[in-house]
């Protein structure tokens, strides 16, 4: 698991240690450079030292000394390549040292060297490389390392401002702990930081659709419970009907009322798991091609019996192909429930047409029936959840048509009610433009 904290401290404190990993190299660069400059100033004046003294052969300095307390190496020369002089004896220069300043390479090393011709005799002094680059790391050292001993110091600081920093995240988090399943409120953004406001608009956003998704599953069942009162309460009457039946005939017709109510409460129920499961907020599948065509073909044979059943002539008027993105459950949901209310409402004899088509890149379904049709002022109202249109009976349960506008709104299509060429009712469902 990611941990915020522990990312903060790790970057800061990785780019604190970086910054003095790099400041210590430029420092050991930048003494590296003034000891070359003032070394080679040293040079140049101890070989100027040197232009008045008389060497007649090579020999050792008088002054028995330590040749390793001094760093820098004295070599004179007669024009003729001779040495009269050598400081260190185990240490020998080249004797085809140029004029000036020149940086060789030998035995022992690598040596800066100054030579210049005072008098006829070349006089050189050379110092070690390796002793320039080890001041330079001690002064680079001594400037750095009081960084270095503050980076405990820096962590410790760099912890506490990291921690304050998330009291916060923290603050909010322990907020929304807090709540209860039922405490939907938007939480203030008063004291959150700038950084963390979208975060808290994002929260208060969910809380309120979770809210709305709360709110709707109240009413539903509330209205769910509201509907299924009637029909059960009818089949409890009509079972106490056949049951106290004083004839044959009476407990017939008792019987047949008794199916036709389980009928209708076996249909609102089928309605009521199909909106439970289209409802905005129930697990979505993914959507895919779909072919309108192949799907209403599907839909229509599963109804032809029924149609069959009732006198009823139902069939595919028009077929063209027709591509959309979407669930194909819920699109084949949705054109049962337009088919399954026309043959409802359409009497014996009558006609239900299905048709696909594509208008202007658009495609559409559309179930035309010559039924009673709805009235244009009631309309509006038929999406609403287990609204009946006056006069139309109870042998629906309202909720076919709402069912088919959730479905619609969720694949982004529009479903628009007009009268019937033929008389009765039309539904078509339009789709966004089609995909290739």
């Amino acid at each position: 698991m990611t941990s915020l904290r522990r990312t903060l401290l790790v970057l800061l404190l990785g780019a604190v240690t970086a910054a003095v990993a790099i400041g210590a190299v430029a420092t050991y660069r930048v003494a590296l450079t003034e000891a070359d400059a003032m070394f080679d100033y040293h040079l140049r004046q101890l070989a100027l030292s040197l232009r008045d003294q008389a060497f007649a052969n090579a020999f050792q300095p008088s002054v028995a000394l330590d040749p390793d307390e001094f760093d820098f190496v004295v070599q004179v020369r007669d024009a003729s390549g001779v040495r009269l002089y050598l400081s260190h004896p185990h240490k020998v220069l080249p004797l085809d040292v140029q004029l000036g300043f020149s940086t060789i390479d030998t035995r022992e090393g690598r040596f800066r060297v100054y030579a210049q011709i005072v008098r006829g005799q070349v006089i050189e002094v050379a110092q070690p490389l390796a002793v320039r680059s080890r001041m330079a790391l001690g002064a680079a050292l001594k400037s750095v390392w009081p960084f270095a001993a503050m980076l405990p110091i820096l962590g410790l600081a760099v912890w506490w401002v990291v921690g304050r920093g998330l009291v916060p995240l923290d603050r909010l988090a322990r907020g929304v702990a807090a709540r209860s399943p039922t405490a939907l409120e938007p939480l203030t953004e008063g004291n959150v930081p700038v950084e963390a406001q979208p975060l808290v608009r994002s929260l208060n956003a969910l809380l309120e659709r979770l809210r709305l998704a709360l709110n709707a599953q109240r009413a539903f069942t509330a209205d769910a419970a509201h509907e299924l009162r009637t029909p059960i309460a009818a089949l409890k009457l009509q079972a106490q009907l056949a049951a106290r039946a004083p004839d044959e005939a009476t407990r017939r017709a008792a019987a047949a009322d008794l199916e036709a109510g389980v009928e209708r409460a076996a249909h609102v129920v089928e309605q009521l798991l199909a909106l439970a499961r289209v409802e905005p907020g129930a697990a979505e599948r993914p959507l895919e091609r779909v072919a309108l065509d192949e799907l209403a073909a599907s839909v229509v044979a599963d109804r032809t019996q029924f149609a069959i059943a009732k006198r009823i002539d139902l069939g595919i008027a028009q077929s063209h192909r027709a591509m959309v993105e979407g669930d194909p459950d819920a699109l084949r949901t949705l054109l049962a429930n337009l088919i399954d209310n026309a043959l409802r409402y359409t009497p014996e004899n009558g006609q239900v047409n299905v048709l696909v088509g594509e208008t202007q890149a658009r495609p559409w379904l559309e179930v035309a029936d010559n039924g009673p049709g709805i009235p244009a002022d009631e309309r509006a109202r038929v999406f609403d959840r287990f609204y009946r249109v006056p006069g139309a009976g109870d042998s629906g349960s309202g909720l076919g048509l709402a069912i088919v506008s959730v479905i619609a709104k969720r694949h982004r299509a529009e479903v628009a009610l007009d009268d019937a060429p033929g008389g009765g009712l039309r539904v078509r469902v339009t789709f966004p433009a089609s995909i290739s």
